[in-house]
């Protein structure tokens, strides 16, 4: 890329609005192009196809570790990003069982209980900062479902006050300098150490009770690495922040742009409404099972996701040189794919900048081919919490939008994105005003059966495709569907009838549909 400054690189205009940098270095060079952060050479690799082979390529040629060493004073030493590849992955599969599907039948009711609380006093209107309520509401909602309830109930304030201190420390002079003097440093390190000794206090007391909890702290305090020894409470403070820090930002950024971006389009503001009155109707019960039956909702936060990826940047280090098509990028360089720039080419989203959820739905697919809506990333390293990060927010909107309706309070061309956050969210504050509703229509959704025309016709069986790289063993598809599927508690996918009788399409599909990672495929026979 041309324009680079002897010391700086690129990073003046990268820094200014590293989105629009992106954009520029796509459209002037491509799906591939280098450029530089200070003495730092950066590959960007954007569109389907170098999404793709960014994200399926090995740890060790492209290392995901090395990229993230910013959050080794956050997380800890030896934890996550900074532990040993293989110490690295079993720290990451003693979190899957809470993310499982299985557990994940419970949290609803739980998400729509803090729903409740929070909007219990707000009177028939008034005005928020919207993106400060996401942002609480979605701390109250992980915590809860994740860590258990000392840190919702028991420990709230400290806790928050902790959690804030902890995410001011991921500030991009990390990158470079993650132990400067710096207060917001200083901070950060009391706040962690502070951390430690609630979690230690914790692991004391629940050792005293007779009956177990079935969070994620109490599944880390059960784990055990292969040789059989236990994690330190070094380790689990560092695993549950990181539980935390995958999936608040994040989401708390997506409710707020969601609930934005109904509101300054009535007409889908309409669409979702009578969807969710059809569903729930005045006082509905929500469901694991019921969240999964309001499409329009879903596709509106997909579209959401589209157009406000909260992260805009992902990165690995090149450990082996690297093959892309007729390009070689070299060990030492980074390599990085923005999922805001892949979810703007018109190749594959037609006028890419207008919101159009439809662009989801049966007739349209434009989503289907594979890598090129990567809101949560892929491959093996995708987002293992994606599949709550959806359930939590239908959730919230399925009760939200059912009491209230909600306004812009300043000009709709006011509320954008804030680039100068490593997780983009909308620019602060954020207002919007709130109104009660009074009028819901009631109705019951069908849900709709899997097995097309097409399917009956085309023969007597079907068959079923794993892709080994991209399953993380949820095991979302052995609730759906017992008789096809087995997974083991390593999380290890057994497919049981490679071939099965017809009877089992429709179960097969749903298993096929609700895979969190997209690894398993249906085709008819």
């Amino acid at each position: 890329m041309p324009g680079a400054l002897l010391l700086l690189g690129h990073m003046l205009e990268f820094g200014r609005n590293p989105f629009l940098y992106m954009m520029t270095l796509r459209n002037t060079l491509g799906e591939i192009g280098e450029f530089r952060m200070f003495h730092q050479k950066m590959v960007l690799m954007t569109g389907p196809e170098a999404n793709e082979a960014f994200f399926r390529a090995p740890d060790d040629q492209l290392d995901q570790s090395q990229a993230y060493k910013i959050m080794t004073p956050i997380f800890g030493k030896g934890v996550v990003f900074d532990a040993p590849p293989h110490k690295k992955d079993q720290q990451l599969k003693m979190l899957m069982p809470v993310l499982r599907d299985k557990p994940m039948r419970g949290y609803a009711q739980v998400i729509f209980q803090e729903v409740e609380q929070m909007i219990a006093n707000w009177g028939d209107t008034g005005e928020i900062d919207l993106l400060e309520f996401m942002k609480e509401l979605t701390i109250y909602t992980s915590s809860h479902c994740l860590l258990g309830d000392e840190f919702r109930y028991e420990l709230n304030e400290e806790f928050a006050k902790i959690y804030h201190d902890l995410e001011k420390g991921v500030n991009p002079l990390a990158f470079v300098f993650p132990y400067l003097p710096l207060p917001v440093f200083r901070r950060r390190d009391k706040a962690r150490a502070r951390l430690q000794e609630l979690v230690t206090g914790i692991i004391a007391k629940r050792a005293l009770k007779a009956e177990k909890s079935e969070d994620a702290f109490q599944l880390l305090i059960d784990a055990k690495y292969d040789d059989g020894s236990g994690l330190s409470a070094h380790e689990i403070t560092g695993m549950l922040i990181g539980t935390l820090f995958a999936g608040h930002h994040t989401t708390a950024g997506t409710a707020a742009w969601t609930l934005l971006e109904l509101a300054r389009r009535p007409e889908y503001m309409a669409l979702v409404l009578a969807e969710l009155d059809a569903h729930f109707g005045a006082d509905g019960v929500v469901s694991f099972q019921s969240l999964r039956e309001i499409p329009i909702l879903e596709n509106v936060i997909k579209e959401v996701l589209r157009l406000h990826p909260p992260l805009i940047f992902l990165i690995r280090k090149v450990m082996q040189d690297f093959q892309f098509k007729d390009y070689t990028v070299k060990a030492g360089k980074y390599v990085c794919t923005s999922p805001r720039v892949s979810h703007r080419i018109a190749d594959v989203f037609p006028d890419p900048e207008k919101f159009d959820p439809d662009r989801y739905s049966e007739a349209r697919q434009e989503d289907a081919k594979p890598f090129s809506w990567i809101a949560f990333g892929g491959g093996k390293h995708k987002c293992t919490g994606n599949a709550f990060a959806m359930l939590q927010l239908k959730a919230i909107f399925s009760l939200l939008l059912r009491r209230y309706t909600f306004e812009l309070i300043d000009d709709k061309d006011a509320y954008q994105d804030d680039f100068t956050q490593m997780v983009v969210q909308p620019v602060s504050p954020c207002r919007v005003r709130y109104i009660k509703r009074t009028a819901l229509k009631c109705g019951t959704a069908k849900s709709k059966t899997n097995i097309t025309q097409e399917d009956a016709q085309t023969g007597l069986n079907f068959q079923i495709t794993i892709d080994r790289a991209l399953c993380q063993g949820h095991a979302s598809c052995m609730t759906e569907a017992p008789e096809l599927f087995q997974v083991d508690d390593a999380g290890n996918l057994t497919v049981l009838q490679e071939s099965p009788p017809l009877d089992l399409l429709a179960k097969a599909r749903q298993a096929e549909k609700y895979c969190p990672a997209k690894a398993i495929i249906v085709k008819s026979t």
